[in-house]
């Protein structure tokens, strides 16, 4: 048998192998720029969204890719012949031309020739979208806005005024604003109509965007466009915004065209839009004065007798912006314009009324009362318009100013309405009706009004808000209302004190309103203000009725809420009060109960009151103030026991005497004329009330272990010869060791210990007497 052949090769098919699609991932720039290269479409779409969506992610992504060389390439790909290449092609040139750098380099391609060719009819919808952002970029841009005019890419931007996608308006809008602004050439045939037309637009964009190519170097075609559509009036004449071009107007006589639209009769539309223009207009101060001087108020004025509820609401509009020119505000008045206004009030339409109280807030306050304003503008407060309540506040607030107008509007009952306002969550009510509580509250009328109709808590709790425009009123409405003392008692049940306490402890809520309410509220009641602060300054000047509750007082009371307690361990309370005359009602009213049911009186204070006689006989003839000093601190020592030896100190029985004292007077309330057996505590606030009735001025300072002193100023040298000091020196009086003497302060004094305390906890009562002599050594003795 033979040998087998080897089989033949096959031989390959005569059909072309296809190369099967390769998936690919590109993870650097350079590698997708390299790709804009590429011959296939697929690539080249899918290149173009990749650079697309990395230039998305800001502006150093953006100059990365000029630096990779994509510019070329993709300006290029925008005339591809490719619809989904061209688009993505122009949506990454578009993204990539708001950026500086990419605008400088994009003009030295000439690509703009390439983009003003595809806003033809016949491209895509979404290439005109971004062509035309790209232009609008591009136009800010001298040499760019150069390049558009001159390869004629502003007519079929006008074009694509009437484009159905929004965003082509907009686009094609912002580049004309840029175009117009460096020529006086008027847009092509039928661009100023198409403008007009776009104001009618519906969508909020290009309703905003349109007027801005209407700037006024192209003002003039308004003179020559007589059928204006009534909506689109307002948003035209944007431009008016500021003085200059208001005055580019009102040389080219826009003003009285515009007057012309105001006093349109039987068109209502155009008239309220005419105004709206004016209260546009109006924004600037410049603005207002030009208005001023074309007698714009008296055709306002005009406007609010008419018989429609638009164009009183844009009159009153107006009337409130130009009411901040101080002559229109009173050329309003003369014209009677004010009375006009508030016959709007009692309209039915609550826009108008909001308008009207809004056009009130800023004229005259006696024009606004001699119409009738304030009993209408009480009623405006009860309304559900948070604008018209604040509004309404607003005006009677600045009206509340004068006395007289105060008390008219105080008869209107304004505080029960307010104080509903004062619970409001709307700022501007808050705001504007804490600012009205603080100018009425001037009056004792509406003091004692708030206090009854309970608007005293809703003010306290104002404390707590975060807005501080409502926080500095909310204070200097308590610092008003505190100067009766019912109020600020009850202020101070509600917190008042604690909350500003905290406030002034802040360093961002804090301010010269929250002090200055602290203030108010503890001098309306020395008794607190002694118990919390531990200092009556000069001025604090003791009245009838004082009391010293010592540093336990947490809040705001009243003597007699003491007088009804048992007696208590622990610091006394003391009670100064001098002898006066009295009806049967006032002492019905000085009777208390107490808890073992028999009628307390107080007391007239007779010890005190001979005191009293013998200091103002003996003391007030001499006329050296250290004699005068010296004379008073000798009076008081006398009246309290006399001197006493520092290292006996621990012996006065200052402690059993005043227990028998509030025992036998069956309550906590000790008259100090009552009390023989004082320490320095019951000393110096005897000094203290003595010297407020003679005319003598000195402090009350608390200190630590029951110690309080009198501080003085002084002159050294002698007065009669005008050898003194040019400023006065203070001084401590001594009332206990040696009174009269004159001590000069020292730190020390404020830790003496407390001799009998301390020596019963068994503490070395020696050292005591060596700290009290080191302090009487280190202080200087001026007699």
């Amino acid at each position: 048998m033979g040998k087998k052949g080897k089989k033949g090769s096959e031989t390959p098919c005569a059909e072309t192998v296809r190369f099967e699609p390769l998936p690919f991932e590109g993870k650097t720039p350079a590698t997708i720029v390299l790709l804009l290269r590429s011959l296939e479409e697929d690539i080249l779409a899918k290149a173009c969204e990749a650079i697309h969506i990395f230039a998305e992610k800001g502006d150093e992504n953006k100059v990365s890719l000029v630096g990779l060389g994509a510019l070329e390439p993709l300006c290029q790909l925008i005339t591809h012949m490719n619809r989904l290449v061209r688009r993505n092609a122009f949506m990454a040139l578009s993204i990539m031309a708001s950026n500086d750098v990419v605008r400088v380099a994009l003009k030295k391609i000439d690509v703009i020739p390439s983009i003003i060719d595809k806003l033809s009819p016949e491209e895509d919808i979404v290439v005109h979208e971004f062509a035309t952002l790209c232009l609008a970029s591009l136009s800010v841009d001298f040499v760019c806005k150069a390049q558009i005019f001159d390869h004629k890419g502003l007519p079929p931007l006008i074009r694509l005024l009437s484009s159905p996608d929004p965003d082509v308006m907009k686009n094609s809008l912002e580049t004309i604003f840029h175009l117009v602004q460096v020529t006086q050439a008027p847009p092509p045939r039928g661009g100023f109509e198409k403008l007009m037309d776009i104001l009618s637009n519906t969508v909020e964009n290009t309703r905003l965007c349109a007027p801005r190519p209407l700037s006024p170097t192209s003002f003039h075609f308004l003179q020559k466009f007589n059928d204006l559509h009534a909506e689109a009036l307002p948003v035209v004449l944007n431009c008016i915004n500021d003085s200059e071009s208001l005055q580019v107007i009102h040389r080219g006589g826009g003003l009285m065209r515009l007057m012309e639209f105001v006093l349109t009769r039987n068109m209502p539309e155009i008239q309220s839009n005419a105004v709206r223009c004016i209260t546009r207009a109006a924004q600037s101060s410049e603005n207002r004065k030009l208005l001023h001087e074309q007698n714009v108020e008296k055709v306002l004025v005009e406007l609010l007798s008419v018989g429609d509820v638009s164009v009183n609401t844009a009159a009153c509009g107006a009337v409130f912006a130009m009411s901040f020119h101080l002559a229109s505000k009173d050329s309003f008045r003369d014209l009677c314009g004010i009375p006009e206004v508030v016959r709007l009030l009692s309209n039915d339409s609550l826009a108008l009324r909001e308008a009207a109280t809004e056009a009130l807030s800023n004229p005259h306050a006696c024009a606004v009362y001699e119409a009738g304003g304030g009993e209408i503008l009480v009623q405006q407060l009860y309304g559900s318009c948070p604008s018209t309540v604040a509004n309404s506040a607003a005006t009677l607030g600045n009206m509340a100013g004068q006395e007289v107008v105060r008390c008219s509007v105080l008869s209107h009952g304004a505080i029960r309405a307010l104080v509903e306002n004062l619970k409001s969550t709307d700022t501007q009510v808050l705001v504007n009706a804490t600012r009205c509580v603080a100018v009425l509250a001037h009056e004792k009328e509406a003091r004692a009004e708030l206090l009854r109709a309970g608007g005293l808590q809703p003010l306290v709790n104002l404390l707590r808000t975060d807005q501080k425009e409502v926080l500095h009123n909310a204070c200097l409405a308590i610092n008003v209302c505190s100067s009766d003392l019912p109020a600020a008692v009850e202020m101070c049940k509600f917190g008042a004190l604690e909350r500003l306490q905290q406030i002034n402890q802040s360093a961002t809520r804090g301010s010269s309103f929250s002090r200055l309410a602290r203030i108010s509220l503890l001098n309306s009641n020395l008794s607190v203000k002694y118990s919390l602060t531990g200092h009556l300054a000069v001025t604090d000047l003791i009245s009838d009725g004082f009391y010293d509750a010592g540093k336990v007082c947490v809040c705001m009371c009243t003597i007699e809420m003491d007088v009804k307690q048992r007696p208590l361990k622990g610091i006394p309370i003391y009670l100064q009060h001098r002898k006066k005359k009295e009806d049967n009602k006032q002492k019905e009213e000085d009777q208390t109960e107490t808890p073992k049911g028999k009628p307390w009186k107080m007391m007239d204070d007779v010890f005190l009151q001979v005191l009293l006689k013998e200091a103002k006989e003996s003391i007030i003839p001499l006329s050296d103030e250290r004699e005068q000093c010296a004379a008073l601190a000798r009076l008081v020592s006398e009246a309290m026991g006399g001197a006493v030896e520092m290292e006996k100190l621990h012996e006065v029985p200052w402690l059993l005497h005043l227990s028998e004292l509030k025992f036998l007077l069956q309550s906590n309330v000790v008259p100090i004329g009552l009390i023989n057996r004082g320490i320095y505590c019951h000393r110096a606030l005897l000094f203290k009330c003595l010297a407020d009735r003679i005319g003598m001025s000195c402090t009350l300072v608390r200190g630590e272990y029951n110690r309080a002193w009198n501080e003085v100023l002084l002159f050294n040298g002698n007065p009669s010869r005008n050898q003194h000091s040019s400023k006065p020196c203070r001084y401590i009086v001594d009332l206990m060791h040696q009174p009269g003497s004159l001590l000069k302060p020292a730190p020390l004094l404020l830790c003496i210990p407390d001799f009998r305390r301390d020596y019963a906890l068994g503490i070395n009562v020696e050292i005591h007497h060596a700290v009290t002599r080191q302090f009487y050594r280190d202080s200087s003795r001026i007699i």
